[in-house]
């Protein structure tokens, strides 16, 4: 019987294992995906104690940092399945968990179950809507051009127009008894174009290339855009958000021809060679 279970005796010339140690540009896009969960968490925070403005500032800056991250990771070449898979658990609270809560104390309360039903559909299309973007992540069948498009509306943008009617609440438009209805609806709506499989723009593969006549105008657009975020914060996003919804069939007809033209044979035309409806020039 002591032959079965012998006791252990550590090798004397086993030296403790050394592990190496991790270079910073693995670390800098992970932690500025934590910078941004850390920013979801203080907005639900913030929404408890019926702090909605800084709330909604908190949400749109992790959504900036979320866009951040993986051009950081990407330049860098510090991405992992590390970094993926943090990246997606904190998509979950910055663009689910916090804007649900955060319309629920805002408004929903009032419709009390029913309106937690809601903020829940809301959070749960966010994850499921995460998950598959993960599984497709893994597709080797997918073709190139399609990385120009998401399947459905994506987590920041679901999280920044889901919050519409607290940017016209911040500019005046009060949400009575009347409007609560209207926002369950509309949280809905969005909650379905975040699950659905409507095609919309990405913007990954944009950008690569930029047209030496277009340099200036690209800066003139992004110092003004700026200035508009910074000196009229709630207007600039309601704009933005009504915006984004106006430009999501573009985006959906936009496919539907790349599509048909995959199916007859030709090469699809690839999203930096389309042409915006106006251009502007120097």
């Amino acid at each position: 019987m002591d032959d079965l279970f012998p006791p252990f005796a550590p090798d004397a010339n086993d030296r403790p294992r050394r592990f190496r140690p991790v270079p910073f540009r693995m670390i800098a896009p992970n932690m500025i995906t934590l910078l941004a969960l850390c920013l979801g968490l203080t907005a639900i925070r913030l929404a408890f104690e019926g702090r909605f403005e800084p709330a909604v500032i908190a949400v749109i800056v992790a959504a900036g940092l979320d866009g951040i991250d993986g051009r950081v990771a990407r330049l860098l070449k510090g991405t992992s399945r590390f970094g993926a898979e943090l990246d997606s658990l904190a998509d979950f609270v910055n663009f689910g968990c916090a804007p649900a809560l955060i319309l629920y104390s805002f408004t929903l309360h009032n419709l009390k179950s029913v309106g937690w039903i809601v903020a829940l559909v809301f959070a749960i299309a966010m994850c499921l809507r995460l998950a598959r973007f993960n599984a497709m992540l893994d597709d080797p069948n997918r073709p190139e051009w399609k990385k120009d498009y998401f399947v459905g509306m994506p987590a920041p943008a679901g999280a920044i127009t889901g919050m519409l009617p607290l940017y016209l609440h911040f500019l005046g438009i009060p949400v009575g008894s009347w409007g609560v209805a209207v926002v369950l609806a509309y949280v809905l709506a969005i909650a379905l174009l975040v699950v659905s499989t409507v095609p919309t723009f990405s913007g990954k593969t944009w950008g690569k290339r930029v047209p030496r006549d277009l340099v200036v105008p690209i800066f003139l657009v992004v110092v003004v855009g700026f200035g508009l975020v910074i000196s009229f914060p709630f207007e600039a996003m309601a704009a933005v958000s009504l915006g984004y919804l106006a430009v999501i069939p573009f985006g959906a007809v936009q496919y539907r021809k790349r599509v048909k033209q995959e199916a007859s044979g030709e090469a699809p035309v690839p999203a930096e060679a389309i042409e915006p409806p106006t251009s502007i020039k120097p």
